[in-house]
């Protein structure tokens, strides 16, 4: 008889992504019966007729098109805010000096409205790509910064004192001590920038830019296409939830795994 721990496992499919496909099946059955109650297509189509719509959008290759634009911006903004707001919150959390200095700027960023950003980056700079990038960044960095600054300031020092004790010399400590201590904070700002980030990132578009998602939510909006916003909208929130459980999640318990090992 063979032993029962060479016997070949079956496949298991994890509680959590049980729970999460059966919550978006609800949703789609909530979104059914509501449209079904409320009888106007005009104003809440059904599941079945935004399908259909990007169904259509993707063969004739509109949709695809629009959604790699707006990624390509989503990710260019996010890079710019990530780095940017990561170097200056270091810094900050490293020096009382360097907060002082930079604090007023990101609290001032912080509370000053998205939309002010990117009307003034459209005058200043043009309707181009570059503004755009650069406002959603600004937008998006001020919170990077916080995140970051707080994660740096809760450094262990005793491994700090350690790797002076050895004489480490810096960029090593900062490899091998301050950063697998910080990946959890930048892990944590990156879920929370990246869903911020994509929102701005339509905002701009239906403002100021001739294609992307939110040119064509805007194009819709003004034809009253309730289906083609929903399919647009719909499609590239189900884009950024596979980025979110396919990589960010993962990512993050994994930048926190040495916590629970220590």
């Amino acid at each position: 008889m063979a032993d029962a721990a060479t016997l070949p496992r079956s496949p298991r499919v994890s509680a959590p992504g049980i729970n999460r496909a059966a919550s978006l099946l609800g949703l789609a059955l909530l979104w059914w019966v509501v449209a079904n109650v409320a009888a106007s297509p005009q104003l809440l189509p059904g599941p079945v007729a935004v399908l259909g719509f990007a169904w259509q959008e993707i063969r004739n290759g509109t949709l695809p098109w629009n959604v790699a634009i707006t990624l390509a911006r989503v990710v260019a903004a996010f890079s710019v805010a990530m780095i940017g707001g990561g170097v200056a919150g270091y810094l900050a959390g490293r020096s009382r000096r360097m907060d002082a200095l930079i604090d007023p700027w990101a609290v001032v960023a912080l509370n000053l409205p998205v939309l002010v950003v990117v009307v003034l980056a459209y005058i200043w700079i043009g309707l181009n790509d570059t503004a755009a990038v650069l406002a959603v960044a600004i937008a998006k960095a001020p919170t990077v910064f916080v995140t970051i600054r707080e994660g740096t300031r809760a450094l262990d020092r005793g491994l700090a004192e350690v790797g002076a004790v050895y004489r480490l010399p810096y960029t090593r400590r900062l490899r091998r001590i301050e950063l697998p201590q910080l990946m959890p904070f930048v892990a944590a700002a990156s879920r929370s920038g990246l869903s911020i980030t994509w929102k701005i990132v339509l905002l701009v578009e239906l403002l100021g830019r001739p294609n992307g998602v939110g040119f064509v939510l805007n194009m819709y909006f003004q034809n009253f296409d309730v289906t083609g916003i929903l399919a647009y909208g719909l499609t590239f929130a189900a884009i950024m939830l596979v980025v979110e459980v396919a990589l960010l999640q993962p990512w993050e318990r994994h930048t926190s795994a040495w916590r629970r090992h220590a």
